[in-house]
């Protein structure tokens, strides 16, 4: 490629990512040039300065036709755009929750680390956002992954934090060399890695004995990706790695790459299969025969993550198995393939972003006070901190979908989405308010420690600022979008049409 080429790219659509990598390579040769006594606190004020420029600049993209370059490989899209503000906003808010988390050991020496590896992280999830190839999926996916791996275990003296890193490790090879075998199957059938080529390639797909590799191909990628997302029966690394890693860690992992696991999924679900004839009449595209196997893990996912919640005293590991839960409400709107399905997944997560980062936030102070995440330690939380109690209830009850707040309106999002396609999924839309219900039971029984047991001791829970500044914008947010989701929606409309993504 010659100079002139180069220059003639449009590079300015990835100016975002541009920002958070220079920004992270700032910071890891200012953590490597300052003195181990130095606070690395100005380190997370920089990151922050870095994620406020990008979304500046994305703003900026808003009104910009979907425009590709290198080759199609980076695409920038109303998709693209939808998505990196949800990335953006938690990021933002995780590295504030990072500058106040203090554990009593483990992670001081190793502060520095964590906001570039974080960074690093973040830029992985926002180019697989924008990814219109394989190849380009794949390295934000590994970046993303093997950044996660390294945050998970950055307490390196704590045994619990040494135990989630491997575990995570090993189940994120095997999901790893799980979705390369399924990206194999789909290169041998097409010949190119570009997802727009391929959608074009299965679309005038002839040959009925290639189809069953491509639904071959299709099992291989969605299993893979499923040990990503952390639903079941894929899920058994989650309560181990939530538990032991750091608190700002769990956030980023339940938020950003939850985020970012749904986006690879209709990046490639939707623009790589979703056309594939099935040799049907009655039902032309073989993407609608196996509807029936992802609502069946939507379904189990929703099932085991709410009933295993209820035994948890852990409220970390409780939180693991209410985030396997959520990714099973989020993949009823997969499966049902509804109309307006990317914009009900769009407005969940972002529902899902403010009511858990704010339930973290509190839960990191508590934790941090304790030393224990049992759920006692919230017992008589209202008598010790009334505000601090009110702002926990009201993300307990966003996140058990109760009206008023913006879990309710997510849900009910996807809940219709189950009734305006054909044939209806009544079973799922069942499945998802019998688990919602049962949800009720632990989410209520932090609401009961919080307002009705006595308190273990009568010290104050204090928020210090970073955590006060996310817990003040995540009860906005709740309770906004809750009352009036049309904030939500009115932004979302400024996008350009989501079926740009498929080129």
């Amino acid at each position: 490629m010659d100079l002139e080429t180069l220059l003639s790219y449009e590079w300015s659509i990835m100016a975002p990512e541009f920002i958070i990598l220079g920004v992270a390579t700032l910071l890891s040769i200012l953590d490597l040039f300052m003195g181990r006594d130095k606070d690395r606190k100005p380190l997370a004020w920089i990151g922050i300065a870095g994620i406020v420029l990008a979304i500046g600049v994305l703003f900026g993209l808003l009104d910009k036709e979907a425009t590709s370059i290198l080759a199609d490989t980076f695409r920038l899209d109303g998709f693209g755009k939808a998505f990196k503000f949800i990335m953006l906003v938690g990021a933002g808010m995780v590295l504030l929750l990072a500058m106040s988390y203090e554990p009593k050991e483990g992670m001081k020496e190793y502060r520095g680390e964590f906001y570039y590896l974080f960074l690093a992280a973040l830029l992985g999830a926002m180019i697989m956002t924008s990814s219109g190839d394989l190849i380009t999926l794949f390295v934000g996916l590994e970046l993303l992954s093997i950044s996660s791996y390294i945050l998970a275990g950055l307490r390196k003296k704590n045994i619990q934090s040494n135990e989630s890193a491997m575990k995570y490790v090993i189940n994120g090879s095997i999901a790893t060399a799980i979705t390369l075998f399924g990206m194999s199957y789909v290169y041998g059938l097409t010949g190119t890695t570009n997802l727009t080529e391929i959608f074009l390639l299965f679309t005038n797909l002839q040959e009925t004995k290639m189809l069953y590799i491509v639904a071959l191909a299709f099992f291989l990628i969605f299993i893979g990706l499923s040990f990503k997302l952390a639903t079941a029966p894929f899920h058994m690394w989650a309560p181990d790695v939530y538990q032991g890693a750091p608190t700002p860690v769990t956030a980023f992992l339940s938020i950003v790459s939850k985020a970012a696991g749904f986006v690879i999924i209709l990046r490639i679900m939707v623009t790589v299969f979703g056309q594939v004839p099935s040799g049907n009449e009655e039902s032309p595209y073989m993407i609608f025969h196996l509807q029936d196997f992802v609502a069946f893990l939507a379904g189990a996912t929703m099932i085991i993550g709410n009933t295993i919640a209820l035994k948890q005293r852990n409220i970390k590991r409780m939180l693991a198995y209410s985030s396997i839960a959520q990714a099973g409400y989020i993949l009823v709107a997969f499966a049902t393939l509804s109309y307006f399905m990317i914009e009900a997944i769009w407005f969940y997560l972002v529902a899902y972003l403010f009511m858990n980062l704010g339930v973290f936030a509190i839960l990191q102070v508590v934790t941090d006070k304790s030393g224990s995440a049992d759920i006692q330690q919230f017992a008589g939380l209202y008598k010790r901190s009334p505000l601090t109690a009110v702002a926990m209830g009201i993300f307990i009850l966003s996140l058990a979908g109760i009206p008023g707040t913006a879990g309710f309106i997510g849900k009910v999002n996807i809940f219709l989405g189950a009734f305006v396609t054909e044939p209806t999924h009544y079973v799922l839309a069942s499945i998802m308010i019998a688990t919602t219900v049962i949800s009720y039971f632990y989410y209520f029984g932090i609401l009961t420690q919080m307002f009705f047991r006595p308190a273990i001791d009568d010290s104050k829970v204090k928020l210090p600022g970073g955590v006060l500044i996310v817990a003040i914008l995540c009860v906005i947010g709740t309770i906004a979008f809750g009352i009036f989701p049309g904030i939500a929606l009115d932004f979302l409309s400024q996008f350009n049409n989501f079926s740009d993504f498929i080129g």
